[in-house]
Parts: C-alpha cells; structure tokens; sequence
C-alpha cells in the first residue's frame, strides 16, 4: 500500500484529533529516506546545517544556494513526509520583495513543501507576501538562533512577563496571517501551553514542553552523532558516535594489518 502523503492539511488535522506530530531535522538524501520510512510526519530542512554539516558557531553563515543544495538533496529520499525548509539569515529580513524571491527559489529549485522563518511581527510584511504567492509558511518564536547576537545567550526565551506576551501576540499574528504552523524554541512549557491552546495552527516544540502539538529535534542531537551538545530538553536515543568510531578504528587496524580485503573480497 502507497503510504498517504502527509500536507499541512494532516498536520491540521493531526492537531484537531489531538494526534502529536513528529519532526526532524535531515539534510541528505540517504537520512531523508531513512526518516522518511521510519514514519516520521515532518523533515525539517534547517538552517543547523550551518552547526552541524558546515562546523560553523551559528546558524548565520549558510546560504540561501547552500540551503537550495541541502533541501533537493532530501527531497528525492522522501515519498511520504512534507519537507519544510528554513528561509537562511539575510534572505528575508531587509525586504518583503526579497523575501518572496527566496521563497520562490526554494519552492522551484528543490520541490520542498514550504518554508520556515524566524519572528513575528517585525517580518509579518515577508510572511504575508509569501503567503500571499501560494507558499506555505511555519512560523518560529522564542529563541531564534539567527537572532542568537542580539540576545547574546543560546537561555530560556520568554520568561519574563513582556517577552511573554509579545510570544503570545506574535503567535497570533502569524495564525491570523495564514502560517500553516509555528514552531516554538526554548520557552516555559507553561507558556507553550498557553499558545498552543489558544491557537487552532500545530505548535511544534523544541525544549518548550510536552504541551505543544508536536516535537522537532536535530538529527545529529537526538541520533548521538554530536558529543557536546547536552541540553536539558534532549533525549539521546542513540550514542552513534561510539559505535562509528569504533567501527572506523577496526577498519583501520585490518587495513594496517592486510587482513582487509580477505580472499572473499577481492575479484
């Protein structure tokens, strides 16, 4: 049986019936399909590329072609979840016609699903041109990592009573907007709570909480790939950095020692 294709209708749906919903960061073709396979609902196509593909600090330095790059590449390991990608830094913030183009881009250059930014009322002018061409958006709140200079710190957002409710109007404008979804980064559970209660789009959390709609973590996080990234809010469900080294070291002595190739494995 062809698995069902999973749209931002589903994931309303999904909402609505209670249903939480999975998501996951992938930025190859042979991780997509895996996820994709395993069943997971949402690939997130993120600007973390930039952290744990390319070695940079933050997330600011990738590129709209590297991030055209990264989504295509997931794309054809997918037939069944919906594919959102990350609008990068500097392709959407100076202008809502730039904006636009890079959505476009995207949308044309790599046959994702639809995009995903960071703010809210301050980009609301990027966010309903791009709805306004047919392009799906996913909204992100809280701690917005291409914003990490201006808070100076990767701390809990939205923990002091202004910052609250700015979240809380910001959420509200991007559902009255038309955002498909919104994803909520490193704020009080009880504060996502509130948000994803009064708000009829899917909230997807990332350290915000068991509340929310669904959960988002970063493959290289929640695979064991990365060592040093051990915040609270992590579940580690493999430690593959173990057993990846210890496979390469292996490797390494029978190559040292001729004993690979054997007989068996030559022609």
């Amino acid at each position: 049986m062809v698995p069902k294709k999973i749209t931002t209708h589903s994931l309303q749906n999904m909402k609505a019936n209670g249903e939480k919903i999975s998501m996951i960061t992938a930025y190859d073709f042979s991780f997509a399909r895996l996820f994709d396979q395993a069943g997971i609902d949402v690939i997130l196509v993120g600007d973390s590329a930039s952290n744990v593909m390319a070695g940079h600090e933050t997330t600011l330095p990738i590129t709209l072609d590297q991030m055209i790059y990264h989504a295509s590449s997931v794309i054809r390991g997918v037939s069944r979840s919906l594919v959102i990608v990350d609008l990068p830094f500097g392709s959407y913030q100076s202008n809502s016609k730039e904006a636009l183009i890079s959505a476009i881009r995207i949308m044309k250059e790599t046959g994702a699903h639809g995009v995903k930014l960071e703010g809210g009322e301050e980009v609301m002018e990027s966010v309903k041109r791009i709805l306004a061409a047919g392009v799906p958006v996913m909204g992100h709140l809280g701690l917005t990592p291409q914003s990490i200079y201006k808070f100076g710190t990767y701390t809990v957002r939205a923990k002091e009573e202004m910052e609250a409710k700015k979240l809380k109007m910001d959420a509200a404008l991007l559902e009255q907007a038309g955002c498909f979804g919104v994803v909520l980064e490193k704020i009080p559970a009880l504060l996502a709570k509130e948000v994803a209660e009064a708000t009829s789009i899917p909230v997807i959390g990332i350290g915000a909480g068991k509340y929310c709609d669904g959960q988002v973590l970063v493959m290289h996080d929640l695979l064991g790939i990365n060592t040093e990234f051990k915040p609270r809010f992590l579940r580690q469900y493999l430690k593959l950095h173990e057993p990846i080294t210890q496979a390469v070291q292996q490797y390494i002595k029978d190559v040292k020692s001729n004993d690979f190739p054997s007989e068996q494995e030559q022609y």
